[in-house]
């Protein structure tokens, strides 16, 4: 088990981006177990070439996100899945009813958005 991340110059996507969509897809297919010792950011910005800011915003990102978790200076580790991507997940869905209720949408108007936005995110 290894860490394959590669940065395309041309994608349409930002490099922090492509590091963060590649480590959280190893993550969720199981590539990367829970607990594998992620590299350090200056390490991995050097393998790749790019500066350490960077690989450091895909970090943020993906501990955003709760697919890692970072324990100082005794590295950067794969989390394990779903707690904190669920509660983060229906704290964003309270929070998105919460707004449209305050809009004045009703629940039907409120479902076709957030399908809308759920199909233009997945479905692209």
């Amino acid at each position: 088990m290894a860490l394959h991340v590669t940065v395309e110059p041309d994608a349409p996507e930002p490099p922090y981006e492509q590091i963060r969509a590649r480590i959280a897809e190893q993550a969720r297919t199981g590539a990367l177990p829970v607990g594998y010792r992620l590299p350090t950011v200056r390490g991995l910005a050097e393998e790749l070439g790019l500066a350490a800011n960077t690989v450091a915003k895909a970090y943020r990102a993906l501990e955003t996100d709760g697919v890692i978790e970072t324990h100082g200076r005794n590295g950067t580790f794969v989390a394990a899945p779903g707690d904190t991507a669920a509660r983060e997940a229906a704290a964003a869905a309270r929070a998105y009813a919460e707004r449209a209720r305050r809009l004045g949408l009703g629940r039907e108007a409120a479902l076709t958005a957030a399908e809308q936005a759920l199909r233009a995110v997945y479905d692209g």
